[in-house]
Order: structure tokens, then C-alpha cells, then sequence
């Protein structure tokens, strides 16, 4: 004899009851698939948080430290994205800059890094001094930056305006490009 018909009436019932709505279930099903992004190469390969990255030059001295909240990698086009990258330009006996934003991209050997939504330029010895703009391009073969967005300048003697900027970090030289405005305030005089 089957153990089902062993059981109590009202248990036989509970059984057929829940083996009736699991199948209904199953049939019908209405919840929504999960949706895989079907952008092809929008998958990262690898990826870290809280990271920081020291960049050596030729001869083994370290030229850069790039930091970030979050890095990503992606296959398709080998770009890389940072969220909230920060990148000190280290040179010895030199002033060294410190370059913010909100996200970062680069592709392949990151010879250019796209720097997007509140870029800051600061020197790390002289912190009153920055530069302000949403759009910066870091070429990191010339350590140079620049950009054709409106720019910021703020310093202890005063506050620049400009629309475009290049920078050459090394020669600490900077060319305003268009529309340049200003406030000098001389230093008082001892």
C-alpha cells in the first residue's frame, strides 16, 4: 500500500494543494528575465576598488600615482574606466600636481587620459593655487593637460578666467587659449 494513503485526509489535501500551485507557478511564471546588458565588450574583465597605482618612468623612478574608488577594464576597445581618479605628477625637485575628477577613461597604453565632470588641477606645495574645468585631456608621454571647455584659475593673487588651456606640467607653463579674463591683486609690498 502507498504511504500517501496512510496519510490523514486533510494532509493528502495540503500535499495536492501545494503541488497544484507549485505547478501553476511554474506555468505561470510572470516575473520579468533578468536583462544581460547585450552591449557587446560592456562586461570588465577586471576591475578594483580602493586601488592605487604607481606609474615608474625609463629608468625605474616612480612618475606617477594614480588612485581611484573604482577601476575597470573593459576588452572591447581596451579602454579602462576610473570612477573619482586622482593623479599626482611626481618629479624630484619639482613642484608635484595633483589632477582630480569625477571619472577618468583611457585607451590601450593610456598614453591620453579623458578626465570628466569637476577636473581640479592643484600643486601639492602650493595649495592655493588651482585650476578648475569639466573636460581635461592628460597626455601622459608629455605630461601635459588640456582642454578646449571654459577654465578657472584661482590663486592667492586672484582669480583667472579662460576658455581653453595647455598645460606643460614639466615646464610648469601654462597658455590660456581664448576669452581670457581676470582679477589681479598684487602682493603688498614689504
Amino acid at each position: 500500500m502507498n504511504v500517501i494513503f496512510n496519510l490523514p485526509l486533510y494532509a493528502r489535501i495540503g500535499l495536492l494543494l501545494i503541488s497544484v500551485l507549485s505547478v501553476w507557478l511554474i506555468l505561470h511564471d510572470n516575473s520579468q528575465p533578468i536583462q544581460r546588458s547585450s552591449e557587446p565588450g560592456r562586461s570588465s574583465d577586471y576591475a578594483m576598488t580602493d586601488f592605487t597605482m604607481t606609474i615608474m618612468d625609463i629608468n625605474g623612478v616612480p612618475a606617477r600615482q594614480i588612485k581611484g574608488d573604482e577601476l575597470a577594464h573593459y576588452p572591447d576597445g581596451d579602454r579602462t574606466e576610473i570612477v573619482n581618479p586622482i593623479a599626482e605628477f611626481l618629479k624630484p625637485g619639482q613642484d608635484t600636481w595633483i589632477i582630480t575628477s569625477d571619472k577618468g577613461q583611457t585607451q590601450g597604453k593610456a598614453d591620453a587620459i579623458l578626465l570628466t565632470g569637476n577636473v581640479i588641477i592643484s600643486n601639492k606645495h602650493e595649495p592655493d593655487f588651482n585650476m578648475l574645468t569639466d573636460t581635461l585631456t592628460l597626455d601622459t608621454n608629455l605630461n601635459t593637460a588640456y582642454t578646449e571647455e571654459p577654465v578657472t584659475i584661482h590663486s592667492p593673487q586672484g582669480v583667472t578666467e579662460s576658455i581653453g588651456l595647455h598645460a606643460a606640467l614639466d615646464d610648469e607653463t601654462i597658455n590660456l587659449h581664448s576669452r581670457v579674463k581676470g582679477h589681479y591683486d598684487a602682493p603688498p609690498a614689504n
